[in-house]
């Protein structure tokens, strides 16, 4: 099975979701909704109780070689069960 989530969005605004019980994660473009919770489920032991994703476009950037593009993304918003915390947003 390939790897699912990329990595943790840790920003202003998502650390006050953390504490409502919504993660941020940057996962795979061709990822689904089902496929997300299983591997949020598995990978961090803890239970979803829904997920919301978000298709980011990439933005045109310019250098000394002209214009070049950011890759799009996709960034998917885990709900937890209430008392569910994953601890790698905790700082433990």
């Amino acid at each position: 099975m390939k790897q699912l989530i990329k990595k943790p969005l840790i920003t202003e605004k998502n650390t006050i979701l953390n504490a409502a019980g919504v993660y941020v994660f940057e996962v795979v473009a061709e990822a689904s909704k089902p496929e997300i919770k299983t591997a949020v489920e598995k990978g961090f032991g803890v239970k979803v109780l829904s997920i919301k994703t978000s298709n980011c476009r990439g933005s045109a950037k310019a250098n000394k070689f002209g214009f070049g593009r950011v890759p799009h993304w996709k960034k998917a918003f885990v709900r937890l069960a209430p008392g569910e915390k994953i601890a790698l947003f905790e700082g433990v």
